[in-house]
């Protein structure tokens, strides 16, 4: 007789969310730590009550962020070691080597601050304010909507055993989040190779930094000896770091993006009610699936896309300039292009970490434009030189957009001669257009020199001295001036 199957955590979260939306009774600790894929020891399980009874105590005061810092860095430090004092050396020279090279391609001053070398957990407490500063609006809603919903659904009795059912759920709700975010960015610890990898300026304006160990794994099965490796990384961390120590805007306005996106999440109680009513507790798939795709996120809103669309134009400037300034960096490099390909497949893909990120928050960190931007740059640098491209970075009125990714010729034009307007640009290409028709089709002139007006329908034939009727102002190319 075969073994009957044992439950799962799949089937304990299944049951714990069955219990809690429906206001059935409490959930065991342990249930709810091994439910979400935390530790299922003594100590932390205690830890983690510990934390929701003091979240649910506090819940109008807003949420408790200390427990995400804790969370990354208790991650991060699952088989993270420390740098011996070879890599440390050979990271040292790898930056000094970057510098060295980058001089040479861009006018963007270095450094003024020694780069630096970070383990994971380093990495972890050094980037969650940032990470916690973006993810704050989305926490909020997240936890109104369990406020409201659990307030609607929870039956009296329990109401009255938990007092202030709002402000208690509200707080649980927050810290819970908070819990999950930590869990991303100690994932993401373990996947980044440096402080700007991601795209988003995590680290102060000042900061460049690798992490050792990451560099070390991700050059394995490269076949390219990882001290190359490790001067490309360093090239491209100081890159990054050099453009938001420069453009002293291009950080703030990042980060401020972001947030003003995650405001606008708005997570309504039908969305609970529908993802309650939706889930089959027989079904061991659907309630991971549905957690996995974000269902609590709802749709974007007009407004949400349109600032998304800028926001993803920001960052492929930004990564397709590094990309620029890198790949001129490290031409001496025998394999610097098969580095850079796994960079951008790497990029492309993104690992899990980011999907949990994009999943809890509602917002990819990968650029989609990167390869457009960078062609856009590459024709910047080739026509004007690297002064005039780097000096577009100075204000943020400067900057190209979307608009010019798409047409670098005219961003080209347009910085050659500053006084040209679109207008000028849009005239001149219709000029160009009308000057090179083939098809033989001029303006018919009187004896004057005038352009006679001639209506009615065109039947193809001609005059008897052999010009073309029908050829009066605008009927060239599409677009033309009425010349």
């Amino acid at each position: 007789m075969p073994d009957e199957p044992q439950p799962g955590p799949d089937d304990d979260f299944q049951e714990m969310l069955r219990k809690l939306l429906a206001g059935e009774g409490q959930i065991d600790p342990s249930q709810l730590a091994g439910a979400a894929g935390l530790p299922n020891d003594p100590a932390f399980v205690a830890n983690l009550m510990s934390q929701l009874q003091q979240a649910a105590q506090n819940g109008g005061d807003g949420i408790d962020f200390s427990v995400t810092s804790e969370r990354a860095v208790a991650i991060a430090k699952e088989g993270s070691h420390g740098v011996d004092p070879a890599t440390s050396q050979a990271s040292d020279q790898a930056f000094q080597v970057a510098a060295l090279w980058l001089d040479e391609v861009t006018t963007v001053a270095e450094l003024t601050a020694t780069p630096s070398l970070y383990t994971r957990e380093q990495w972890a407490k050094a980037t969650a304010p940032v990470w916690t500063q973006i993810a704050e609006p989305v926490a909020a809603s997240i936890a109104d909507a369990l406020t409201e919903a659990i307030d609607q659904r929870a039956p009296e009795e329990l109401k009255a055993m938990l007092g202030d059912v709002s402000k208690a759920m509200r707080g649980v709700g927050g810290a819970l989040f908070a819990i999950q975010l930590g869990q991303v960015v100690g994932q993401l610890s373990k996947e980044v190779v440096s402080g700007g990898d991601v795209g988003v300026p995590l680290l102060d304006e000042q900061v460049a930094a690798l992490l050792p160990q990451n560099v070390a794994e991700f050059a394995e099965g490269l076949d390219v000896p990882v001290d190359e490796v490790r001067i490309y990384l360093a090239v491209r961390e100081l890159a990054h770091a050099r453009l938001f120590r420069s453009a002293r805007w291009l950080r703030l306005h990042i980060i401020s993006s972001i947030t003003e996106y995650a405001r606008g999440i708005h997570i309504p109680f039908d969305r609970v009610e529908e993802l309650a009513a939706d889930i089959d507790p027989t079904d061991q798939e659907q309630l991971r699936d549905a957690l996995a795709s974000g269902a609590l996120i709802p749709p974007r809103s007009p407004e949400q896309d349109a600032a998304l669309a800028r926001l993803e134009t920001m960052l492929a400037l930004v990564e397709g300039w590094v990309d620029t300034v890198t790949a001129a960096a490290t031409a001496r490099l025998p394999r610097s292009g098969a580095i850079a390909e796994t960079v951008r497949r790497r990029r492309a893909s993104g690992g899990p970490a980011e999907s949990a990120f994009a999943t809890l928050v509602g917002l990819e960190l990968r650029p989609r434009r990167l390869r457009e931007a960078a062609a856009m740059w590459q024709r910047v640098t080739d026509e004007l030189g690297a002064e005039q491209r780097d000096a577009l970075w100075a204000a943020f009125d400067l900057v190209p957009g979307s608009d010019d990714i798409d047409a670098p010729e005219s961003l080209v034009a347009r910085l050659r001669d500053p006084g040209q307007t679109p207008a000028d640009d849009e005239f001149d290409r219709a000029l160009e257009d009308l000057l090179n028709d083939t098809t033989g089709a001029r303006p018919h002139e009187d004896e004057s020199g005038g352009v006679e007006d001639e209506s009615g329908p065109d039947d193809g034939s001609g005059p008897d001295d052999g010009s073309d009727a029908g050829s009066g102002p605008g009927s060239g190319p599409k677009g033309s001036p009425q010349i």
